[in-house]
């Protein structure tokens, strides 16, 4: 049982609630809005392009170097060189026998197109946890609606990640 008086635990108590509301009213981050990078290929399957633009956006910088961008826009534009040409040949040939197979010929295609997006997911992941994770970023895949269509597209998005306030209390 508490062996003091019962004001003490209420100042303690106030002196909590005042904090609390301190910390509510100034928040102690903000975080940017994350960066998209669109597909730049002339090409587009299931809503991912051929290429992404390896062009260094202008919020990144001081956060990322140059040459670290187009590495990883590489690594990506590469997995989508060696993936999308083979997606394509399916898809012409599901087109093809699609009215014989009542369409299950495009599944092949879709399915390749999910590994695609997995690989990319892959690359992401790995990219974040050696190098961009340590900078405050993190790289993703998402899917967004195009600018000029309302067809869905998908879109790199790099996240600014919130820094730990260590100055504030437990």
């Amino acid at each position: 049982m508490y062996g003091g008086n019962m004001e003490d635990f209420d100042e303690i108590f106030e002196e909590r609630e005042e904090e609390e509301r301190f910390i509510d009213e100034f928040p102690t981050s903000m975080i940017a809005d994350p960066v998209v990078i669109r597909g730049a290929g002339n090409m587009t399957m299931f809503g991912l392009s051929n290429r992404f633009d390896t062009e260094f956006p202008s919020p990144l910088s001081a956060k990322v170097a140059p040459e670290e961008y187009k590495a990883t826009i590489s690594r990506l534009n590469s997995v989508l060189k060696k993936t999308l040409p083979v997606n394509v040949k399916w898809l012409l040939c599901g087109c093809v026998f699609c009215c014989c197979t009542f369409g299950c010929s495009l599944w092949p295609v879709i399915c390749l197109s999910k590994r695609t997006r997995h690989s990319i997911e892959k690359v992401l992941d790995w990219e974040n946890s050696h190098l961009y994770h340590k900078l405050g970023l993190h790289w993703r895949l998402g899917k967004q609606r195009g600018d000029s269509t309302t067809m869905m597209e998908y879109v790199l998005l790099i996240e600014f990640i919130s820094k730990i306030p260590i100055h504030r209390p437990d």
